[in-house]
């Protein structure tokens, strides 16, 4: 799923930047003067180290599912946390973000799937302060989080602490009600905001 999002971006960001590199040099052959309202002009074409950011995120995120196939967890988090600490292009693109919130997230599966939930919590919050409105990546986190704290209440179970466990299995609850809920926001705006003709 993650890499399917990545490919797509990568693919319609480097579409945009071809396409705008042939309209302008069918425009210079014409003679034509450029449009300053062209989907090409300089400050929108695609810069290329958002697209090699991009292109290394995918390819980490390759390296870290060969790594867990091998059975190395630790590998598959430092293929990971290298995204995080990559250069990034200057702004900080809404692509940028999204990417490391993603993999914020899903550095916080593998770490509760290992029993590490106060580190799985800190990559939660480290991804949702990079995605303060309602999106598809913050409902994404929140979902993570009450899958940590699900796992987090059977570990304490299994411990026999019962209470601190139905402590956890109740913010997990309320954890995974918070990403119903955004993802609900997200797929009723979209479909507010859809052309009549595709609904």
């Amino acid at each position: 799923m993650r890499r399917a999002r990545l490919a797509a971006c990568l693919a319609l960001l480097a579409a945009a930047h071809v396409g705008c590199a042939r309209d302008r040099e069918r425009s210079r052959a014409a003679g034509a003067p450029r449009d300053p309202e062209c989907a090409c002009a300089p400050a929108q074409v695609v810069d290329p180290t958002l697209l090699a950011f991009l292109s290394r995120a995918r390819a980490a995120h390759h390296a870290a599912d060969v790594a867990l196939g091998a059975g190395d967890r630790s590998a598959a988090v430092r293929a990971l946390e290298g995204i995080i600490a990559a250069p990034r292009p200057p702004g900080t693109p809404p692509e940028v973000a999204e990417v490391i919130a993603d993999t914020h997230a899903r550095l916080a599966e593998l770490r509760s799937e290992a029993g590490e939930f106060d580190a799985a919590a800190r990559d939660i919050e480290a991804g949702l302060e990079l995605a303060p409105a309602p999106s598809h990546f913050q409902g994404h986190l929140y979902e993570v989080a009450g899958v940590v704290e699900e796992r987090r209440a059977k570990a304490l179970d299994e411990k026999g602490d019962r209470e601190a466990a139905a402590q956890a299995r109740k913010r997990a609850l309320g954890l995974l009600e918070r990403a119903i809920s955004i993802q609900d926001q997200v797929i009723t705006d979209t479909l507010e905001g859809a052309p009549e003709k595709s609904r």
